[in-house]
Order: structure tokens, then sequence, then C-alpha cells
């Protein structure tokens, strides 16, 4: 199970555990605040094959620093400021692996990252042991479905991501918009009261003051 620890900020999103008998699957979209760190932990078997896949949602740049360990601390995987990425790797070992999120070199920004963490193969649908017959036309038009499933879930998440990313970058730049038409506004109003009483200045009658000198 993971297990997530160095936790700085509530946790802002949503958790999908998924867990087929020996294959582990873990989908979750977290807020990461700006000088602050997050790692997550997962008990992993030797030869098992994982794949960490990560993508800032909203925030900055758009970037975070990644980096995986194994249990003896050896840097399997480190980037810096990436904005998505995929990593694979096999197990050498048991134990602990850690995987941690950074956004220390950012002062004031807020970063919303989603990862997802395959440990394992996906188990058959029909599994062969203790069976006597092939499979049936049915069951093989199951399997055939339920491989062609999958690659429809990694497009949907993909395209979810993409349209919360889009939508942030829309608001951002809508927001950066209405901020530059509020200043234009106050700066016009400026200028228009400055040229009306620089115009008031030109036609107004100037007095003059005449002194008389006796003799």
């Amino acid at each position: 199970m993971l297990q997530a620890a160095e936790l700085q900020a509530p946790l802002l999103g949503f958790l999908l555990l998924r867990l087929l008998g020996c294959v582990g699957g873990t989908e979750i979209t977290f807020e990461l605040p700006d000088n602050a760190k997050q790692c997550f932990y997962e008990d992993i078997v030797q030869g098992t094959k994982c794949t960490l896949e990560f993508q800032v949602i909203t925030g900055g740049h758009y970037d975070v620093d990644c980096r995986l360990e194994d249990p003896d601390g050896a840097v399997l995987y480190k980037e810096m400021k990436k904005q998505y990425d995929s990593f694979t790797f096999t197990a050498s070992r048991n134990g602990t692996y850690r995987f941690c999120f950074s956004n220390e070199f950012s002062t004031f920004t807020h970063k919303t990252v989603y990862f997802d963490f395959q440990v394992g193969e996906d188990p058959p649908l029909f599994p062969s042991e203790n069976r006597v017959t092939a499979l049936t036309q049915m069951e093989s038009a199951c399997v055939s479905i339920h491989e062609a499933l999958k690659p429809i879930i990694d497009y949907q998440t993909h395209f979810r991501l993409r349209e919360a990313q889009g939508r942030s970058r829309a608001e951002d730049l809508n927001m950066r918009v209405a901020y530059w038409s509020i200043g234009e506004a106050i700066i016009l109003l400026v200028v228009s009261v400055g040229q009306v009483f620089l115009l008031r200045s030109f036609f107004s009658d100037k007095r003059t003051t005449t002194t008389r000198v006796g003799s």
C-alpha cells in the first residue's frame, strides 16, 4: 500500500486505488505548495516491473523536481523542473522504494501534480491454471475487449489532464487580460483628466498687474 510522508499541506484532489490481485496501481492528484516537498513510499518485490508517470496540471511554469530512490537510497531517476515524464524500471531488490516531488525552488506558486504509479503486470483475465479446455469464443472476445480498453483508459486520462491544464492556462490568461484592461482604463482616465486641465490652462485669462510709478 502506498504511503505518503513529509506532507506539508492537505492533499487536494482525488485518490484512486486500483488493486488487481498482485498488481498495484495508484493515481493521485494533489496540491504541492510553494517551498514544499512530498514523498511517497511503495513496497516492491524484486523483479517487479514498475512505471512512474507524472504531469504538472496547474501552477507557475508547470514544472516540479522528481526523484526516485531504491531501498538502499540509490537514485534511479532524477529530473529537475520537468512538466511531465514517464520512467519504467525493474526492482533490483525487495524493499521500500521512495519517490518525491519537490516545489522547493518556487517561492510563491502552488502546483497541482498528477502521478500514476503502476507496479507489476496485469494478470490474465482468465487464468490458465485449473483449466482443461481452451478459451471459448465469448471468453476470447472478452479478452480482446479488455486489452482494447486499456489504451482507451490511458487516452482518457491524458485528455482529462490536458483539458485541466488548458483550462488553468485559459483562466490565468483571462485574469491577466482583465488586469491589463483595468490598468489601461485607469491610465486612460488619468490621461483624459490631465488633458482637460492642460487645455483649461491654455484658455484661462491671465491677469497682468500694471504698476504705475509716480513722479
